[in-house]
């Protein structure tokens, strides 16, 4: 198979779909892979390491999409690049179509076969491809909160950690996953007073063991979350429905009532958002300000730490990517339940069922499109 690499194009965007150690593992494999010239240039991934491990390097990203079977990127494609797309083309990638409808129109006219990285499961019914990056923005959102706190940037003047005979700051994390679970560990690092949510009581009584008494666990209920957050310096929206739109957990009327100068950071943004005041960022224009409340909502926050996140995207996504060329794409989702969960849109037809309900779109379950 023919695997292509463009160079992503979104705001700030340095992270590459493969790396030159997965290029030639799919090179020993007896596969080809061509690189668009300078896709990994930001990270310090230079053409000329490419091409010792085996890749061609193409000057333009048309060539890329026009010569390769399978497209290997890290963020959804822009409009210019579903254009690219061709009919039977795989795209694997972040997707995140729930709350983008123009994306899932464009994915369904193209006629590819587009796997989504954030919903393929694994034996747990955890997210293996989406691990990685929750990891590094769960740990970014406290560095970005702490940032924001400060004076300059229209917070309210907070050192996250206080000093001795200083109050710390009051630091709400809204959802006990991956995400919550690295923004706890990095708040509580900083010496931060931190309070987590979540409606599992089986996972807060796991974070209880884990954290012990530095970490205040608490069920959430509407009236425990706006408690808190009133009181709340920093507030990390960690939450995820799978494959859907994140549900509004903090309305405009709580924002309105929030300490003033105090920060929110939406790290669910790429599935819509978990506060009603959210709207996408970049890393050029990180934040926003909303009733004196900051907002932090790039879309791309792993993006800011590109070299660490693809190389720990790299290290979840080669099996798959692997095992999708050494196979075809649909022996490959026969041979892998988990990774067939991926499959979002299929020759023109919806897939996942998340993102049909989400757009008010026909579904076609994934075992019907791999039969027709």
């Amino acid at each position: 198979m023919r695997i292509g690499v463009p160079k992503e194009i979104k705001n700030h965007e340095y992270r590459v779909g493969l790396v030159p150690s997965s290029v030639r593992e799919l090179v020993a494999h007896g596969h080809e892979v061509v690189v668009e010239t300078h896709a990994g240039y930001g990270i310090g991934l230079d053409d000329d390491r490419y091409e010792a491990a085996g890749a061609t390097i193409l000057s333009t990203p048309e060539e890329v999409f026009a010569t390769a079977d399978m497209i290997v990127k890290v963020k959804e494609p822009q409009p210019v690049e579903i254009a690219r797309l061709r009919p039977g083309q795989i795209l694997f990638t972040y997707l995140h179509l729930a709350p983008d409808l123009e994306q899932t129109k464009g994915l369904i006219d193209s006629g590819c076969i587009a796997i989504a990285y954030e919903t393929v499961t694994d034996a747990h019914g955890r997210l293996p491809l989406l691990a990685p990056m929750s990891e590094v923005a769960g740990r970014m959102s406290i560095q970005a909160g702490a940032h924001c706190l400060e004076k300059a940037q229209g917070g309210n003047g907070m050192l996250l950690g206080g000093v001795p005979g200083v109050a710390a700051a009051n630091v709400v994390i809204l959802g006990g996953g991956v995400v919550g679970t690295n923004a706890a560990r990095m708040a509580m690092g900083l010496e931060a007073k931190v309070t987590i949510f979540d409606m599992s009581l089986h996972r807060l009584y796991e974070l209880d063991m884990q954290f012990g008494a530095t970490l205040n666990t608490i069920f959430s209920t509407r009236d425990a979350v706006e408690e808190y957050v009133m009181q709340a310096d920093l507030v990390i929206g960690a939450v995820l429905v799978p494959g859907a739109a994140a549900p509004k957990l903090i309305s405009r009327d709580m924002v309105s009532r929030m300490k003033r100068g105090s920060v929110l950071v939406d790290v669910a943004i790429d599935q819509g958002g978990c506060f009603e005041t959210s709207k996408p960022t970049t890393h050029a224009e990180p934040t926003y300000i909303v009733d004196e409340v900051v907002h932090y909502c790039v879309a791309n926050m792993p993006g800011g730490v590109a070299r660490t996140s693809t190389f720990a995207l790299n290290n979840a996504t080669l099996p798959f990517t692997l095992s999708l060329a050494d196979k075809g794409w649909r022996q490959a989702l026969y041979d892998n339940a988990y990774l067939k969960e991926g499959l979002n849109v299929h020759e023109g037809r919806v897939t996942y069922k998340a993102v049909a309900d989400a757009h008010g779109l026909p579904f076609t379950p994934a075992e019907e499109a791999l039969r027709l």
